[in-house]
């Protein structure tokens, strides 16, 4: 039987990809000395907000997620982000691999939801892994072996890392989503008030109803 150990070594934004993505690089070790042909992994993340402290501010962001800080002793619970497929070609030893693994700006989205509303630290991650092993045999077949569902490794990515990855893709930028004849309302707004942009449309109105600069 093989022995895996999964590591968590750095998280690094993705600067050349179509969308906004982060870079996980793993390391996998064989520790019995069994060579591998090719695992066939899937990586659950998940998001451990209760192992985190959170600020006033990030409080008060976070409570259309969470409710109150009196009930966060019930609702702050692990938060699933995602799980990724990856074919680990084959290795001795140990093998170092990246992980891609999207991100989206959709605020909808609970987890940008929640990443948006930190200021600074570190975002506690829990790395669940599974899939399929093809080790090499001493009669050069292979066998099949699962990943056992207790394999998990943890990591902290810093809020930092996260925000760098949207200022690559959205520099000074976010995003809402509204309804369709609501943004045929503000596209006909713009075309006849604001004709330069989506942010100038958007603070006419606001000056209108006096949330603009005279009225902040």
């Amino acid at each position: 039987m093989t022995e895996l150990v999964f590591d968590c070594l750095d998280v690094q934004p993705d600067r050349y990809n179509v969308s906004p993505t982060l870079n996980f690089r793993l390391r996998i070790a064989e520790t019995t000395g069994t060579p591998i042909h090719t695992i066939a992994l899937r990586c659950q993340i998940r998001i451990e907000v209760q192992r985190r402290r959170y600020s006033p501010d990030e409080a008060e962001r976070l409570s259309d997620l969470f409710g109150e800080v009196s009930r966060w002793g019930d609702t702050l619970k692990p938060m699933h982000f995602t799980t990724i497929p990856l074919m680990v070609a084959g290795f001795e030893g140990s093998v170092e691999v990246d992980l891609q693994v999207p991100l989206t700006y959709d605020f909808e989205v609970a987890t940008a939801k929640y990443f948006h509303a930190l200021d600074e630290g570190e975002i506690p991650l829990l790395l669940m892994f599974s899939g399929t092993i093809f080790p090499k045999q001493q009669d050069n077949r292979f066998a099949i072996e699962l990943v056992p569902w207790h394999k998990e490794c943890t990591y902290r990515l810093p809020v930092s890392v996260w925000r760098e990855t949207m200022d690559i893709y959205f520099p000074n930028s976010a995003w809402i989503r509204i309804r369709r004849d609501l943004f045929d309302q503000l596209r006909r707004y713009r075309s006849e008030h604001a004709p330069t942009g989506w942010d100038e449309a958007i603070s006419s109105l606001l000056k209108t109803a006096g949330e603009g600069e005279g009225g902040l």
